[in-house]
């Protein structure tokens, strides 16, 4: 008897021993809620039982516990104890040193900050943004483990929580919206999705703008908890609608330039038209090989050409030359500051915004058919097999003998006839080779449609349709690729040592297995198989996979959530390689007309060729990781474009005229359909599915009616009709055929009326998350607040 009870003594030391790292956990995460109490509520005083009470604890043990948390809290310096018994939250003597990262706002409620570096984002309640907005760099402190219950429908689900601790840098303190003006007041409701606060202005800053205009908006006073945000107006656009307001607004939220400075243009303008003969010093002259360029049928600037000369039988020398812009753009010019500051150019429906002055871009810089013009070259001597044997990189003098469409080198390709057809066909040859073994390596086959307008002179879009890409697409880029990976490889072979030179590298790195395996999950949904188990076969079963839709309804919509799931390629001088590619490593040589990189990548080749000592790598990365957010922002606003003309395209529909169309999302609120016909997206509101209430069955990507048990899952294909479009937002929604739609939606405009006398917006209580409710009043007596406190939702 006596063994058996000295082992049951002995049961609760063992369970106590086994499990601590749950009691520390739960013991900071108390912790972190108590202080996140206090936080949302700095400007009251709190006493014990006022926590107690808040947190809902009763039990005398717990409330012991919540006293020695206060206590250490003050300690730590969160909370400082008053003469009468209360606790109020410290001031920020200093900047917290918490984590760095960009605001992604996702919806009202909620954001994320992004980390660079780190796996997880860390989720931040509207409460706890600290009045950052999308897109601001910020300092963040993690807070807890997000235990969000599996019903909630947010992205916020089993993430770190955090609050915005300090706002690092805004990302943009002008906006762009359409002004409301109002006898007392005029306000601006930002076009930037996710941008929800509106700016206030005073009758008096309203200027020349209009009721309805498109105006450029300077922040003045960001909005907080207690009032709305402020501001005055710095340019007005014009009439909303317009295509050229439009497009410029466009520009203007994404931060984009549109017009040069002075100083850059007369820069411009003094550089000489012609090549003279100093230009031509230390240059190989081949203006006499057979030269051409293959282009877009509407391209102005052609900064690249090959050149074709049989040296025997079986032996090619292919040359590959590019525009040399940094002899024009050379260091410490304004021109190359403003190029610097672009860093790429800019290609909207309706036009470009170049990187580099037009007299440069459409001009000395581009390689124009009977003109001399100075390259960069890379020359390969390469076997009918697609042998490399030899190579060169350098500066020459270059004559284009003809410039081509694309369309009219595939019709040469296709007929053997016209110009330079025996060119042609060993290119196209060599290209389809290089290809072949690009796959052979790994390559991963990503062909999304491009989408294109036509237009009337006015802008306006009379038809829409998908770019086709022939063998004389794929020829240019099989060249550019080459040359690319080689001039890579070469800078890296001219090191000296373990010291490696430095090299702008255009670097794909492999996908989040995560990511990866989410993805392959969902399209065993839509029983297609991708293996994702061994990093070595993964592109191998990513290309069957896509090989199986192609030509399906479903093609567009696998490839472009496939690419989604990509890490996302970007300019560094780290040497990763290019994953996609399947190239140990690459540059970007080719296009230095309308990418900085290049630029940077045409400078570091002749230096090392010039013999010169490895250069500062850490000026190249901070370029490099400029150039990336660059390009980042222009194809942002290359798709916000599409989107509105889109939109614009599908205003001008008969409203009763029925489209064939994809499910490609769906959520709580609704179904997101593309439109084949014209790959625009739209989405059909749970409230126009009228014939039963409908649930999110989120594992398996489908909507389910609770009464028919209809289902509308991911990929199906449906009919529908247009119920309304939104130009200003660039959204559309849709109704299925058959059906007769619920209500308008109010997503169009927001109801100004409500804030005519400018009041401060009314918060609803919030609380830390995991705490209890409060059954009466939390605010404090005998020197406490008798305010009621924020409280955060329960989850």
């Amino acid at each position: 008897m006596r063994e058996k009870k000295s082992k049951k003594k002995q049961q609760p030391e063992k369970r106590e021993a086994s499990a601590p790292h749950h009691i520390v956990s739960y013991i900071d995460n108390l912790k972190a809620d108590i202080a996140a109490f206090f936080d949302l509520n700095a400007e009251h005083s709190f006493r014990p039982f006022d926590v107690h009470d808040h947190f809902g604890v009763h039990d005398k043990k717990v409330r012991l516990l919540f006293n020695e948390i206060l206590h250490e809290l003050e300690q730590d310096g969160r909370l400082v104890y008053n003469k009468n018994g209360t606790y109020h939250a410290a001031p920020l003597k200093t900047k917290p040193q918490g984590l760095t990262g960009r605001v992604e706002r996702v919806n009202k409620g909620f954001a994320f900050v992004v980390i660079e570096g780190r796996e997880d984002d860390i989720y931040v309640d509207l409460e706890l943004l600290n009045g950052a907005w999308d897109g601001d760099i910020v300092q963040v402190q993690p807070l807890s483990k997000n235990l969000r219950s599996k019903g909630r429908g947010d992205s916020g689900r089993n993430r770190t929580e955090g609050r915005v601790t300090d706002i690092v840098e805004r990302s943009n303190a002008e906006i762009v919206g359409i002004i409301e003006i109002n006898p007392r007041f005029a306000v601006v409701q930002p076009d930037n999705k996710r941008l929800y606060d509106p700016i206030y202005l005073e009758p008096d800053q309203v200027g020349a703008a209009r009721h309805g205009d498109k105006v450029i908006v300077k922040v003045t006073e960001w909005s907080t908890r207690r009032s709305q945000a402020e501001g005055e107006i710095v340019s007005v656009l014009g009439a909303a609608g317009n295509n050229d307001v439009e497009m410029h607004a466009i520009l203007a939220e994404f931060g984009l330039p549109y017009h040069f400075p002075d100083e850059v243009e007369a820069e411009a303008q003094k550089i000489p038209n012609k090549i003279v003969k100093k230009d031509l010093a230390k240059r190989r002259d081949i203006r006499d090989v057979l030269t051409f360029t293959i282009d877009p049928v509407d391209a102005k600037d052609f900064d690249d050409a090959l050149s074709v000369r049989y040296l025997d039988e079986d032996v090619v020398e292919v040359g590959v030359h590019i525009a040399d812009v940094s002899h024009y753009v050379l260091p410490g010019t304004e021109l190359e500051k403003e190029a610097l500051r672009r860093a790429t150019s800019v290609y909207l429906v309706d036009r470009t915004v170049p990187m580099l002055p037009e007299k440069l871009s459409n001009n000395l810089c581009s390689l124009r058919p009977n003109e001399d013009r100075l390259a960069f070259s890379a020359i390969f001597e390469i076997t009918s097999k697609g042998k490399l044997l030899k190579e060169w990189f350098g500066r020459t003098v270059i004559h284009s003998d003809r410039r081509f469409t694309y369309e009219e080198a595939q019709a040469v390709l296709d007929s053997g006839e016209g110009d330079f057809p025996k060119e042609l066909d060993t290119l196209n040859k060599l290209a389809k080779i290089f290809r072949k073994e690009r796959f052979k390596k790994g390559a991963i086959n990503f062909e999304t449609p491009e989408v294109r307008f036509r237009l009337d002179p006015e802008g306006r879009p009379l038809g829409i349709y998908t770019k086709e890409r022939h063998d004389s697409n794929k020829l240019i880029e099989e060249f550019m690729l080459l040359a690319n990976k080689r001039v890579a490889e070469y800078v890296y072979s001219l090191s000296k040592g373990e010291d490696k030179n430095t090299m702008v590298y255009r670097i794909h790195e492999a996908p989040d297995p995560d990511r990866l395996q989410t993805f392959a999950n969902f399209v065993a949904k839509l029983g297609l198989k991708l293996e994702v188990e061994e990093e070595s076969k993964i592109a191998k079963s990513m290309n069957a996979m896509l090989a199986k839709v192609e030509g399906k309804p479903e093609q567009n919509l696998i490839e472009s959530l496939a690419v989604r799931t990509m890490a996302k390629a970007r300019y560094s001088t780290e040497d990763l390689g290019h994953f996609g590619l399947a190239f140990r490593r690459y540059s970007h040589f080719t296009s230095p007309i309308r990418r900085y990189p290049d630029v940077m990548a045409h400078r570091l080749l002749q230096h090392y060729l010039d013999g010169g000592a490895n250069v500062d790598q850490e000026t190249y990365e901070r370029a490099s990781k400029h150039s990336s957010e660059r390009e980042r922002l222009a194809a942002e606003a290359e798709r916000a474009s599409i989107k509105y003309k889109q939109v614009e395209y599908m205003s001008m529909m008969d409203p009763e005229k029925e489209f064939g169309g994809i499910i490609t999302g769906v959520t709580e609120f609704g179904i997101f359909v593309e439109i084949t016909e014209t790959a625009s997206e739209g989405l059909i509101r749970m409230t126009d599915l009228g014939d039963d209430y409908y649930e999110l069955d989120k594992e398996n990507y489908r909507v389910i009616g609770q009464h028919t048990k209809k289902i509308y899952a991911f990929g199906d294909a449906v009919k529908v009709k247009v119920k309304e479009t939104n130009l200003a937002r660039r959204s559309m929604d849709l109704y299925l055929a058959g059906t007769k739609p619920g209500r308008r939606s109010e997503f169009s405009r927001p109801d100004f009326g409500r804030d005519r006398d400018r009041r401060p917006r009314e918060r609803k209580p919030k609380e830390p998350r995991g705490s209890g409710r409060v059954k009466r009043g939390a605010g404090g007596t005998g020197g406490g607040s008798s305010a009621k406190v924020k409280r955060r939702r329960r989850n």
